[in-house]
């Protein structure tokens, strides 16, 4: 199974369960930017524990592993879990939907797009970048994380909100790696 069959397919159980999602990450940055290749998918889920158990049946063993423990917890942290796809060693990466008021923001902000022949709800360009320039930030000065919010600012140019980024760049202590990324993009 591919990477976009395997994205294909959880975008069509989390769909089928009524579950909310947002894909994020690497693979949104390579459809708002530049394409790169990613290890994994990175999905934003409202998940519930009554909807936890549609996702569980959904992914079975041997064909996926997808710990059920895992997702509980992840239930009570409001953290992550993994599902994998053992043959082909793909993954997705769940994470849960936080009470913290720029993953709600975003959350509510996704934008519906098309990728590959599959249509999914993601993150809007402001927000993809930010949440690199953070991932950025939080990882001691990730220049790949850099990469990827520089060529998604370059790509979308004036189409981006410039006082969305500058509020939550404001409240999320990102100023500075703002200000980098517009002087590196000729826009600052």
């Amino acid at each position: 199974m591919s990477q976009s069959e395997l994205l294909a397919r959880v975008i069509n159980v989390l769909d089928a369960a009524g579950i909310d999602y947002m894909v994020t990450g690497s693979t949104v940055s390579s459809i708002q930017g530049e394409p790169r290749s990613t290890h994994d998918i990175d999905v934003v889920v409202a998940l519930t524990a009554a909807s936890a158990d549609a996702l569980l049946r959904a992914f079975p063993s041997p064909e996926f592993y997808l710990d059920e423990q895992a997702v509980r917890e992840a239930l009570v942290r409001k953290d992550m879990f993994n599902l994998l796809q053992p043959d082909t060693g793909e993954k997705v990466d769940f994470w849960l939907l936080t009470d913290d008021a720029f993953d709600q923001a975003r959350f509510r902000g996704k934008v519906g797009t098309s990728f590959e022949g599959i249509t999914l709800k993601v993150s809007r360009p402001e927000d993809t970048i930010l949440m690199k320039l953070r991932w950025c930030k939080m990882s001691g000065g990730s220049e790949k994380q850099f990469q990827d919010a520089l060529r998604i600012f370059e790509v979308q140019g004036s189409g981006l909100d410039q006082s969305h980024l500058d509020y939550w760049a404001t409240q999320l202590g990102l100023n500075e790696l703002l200000a980098r990324l517009r002087t590196a993009a000729g826009a600052g």
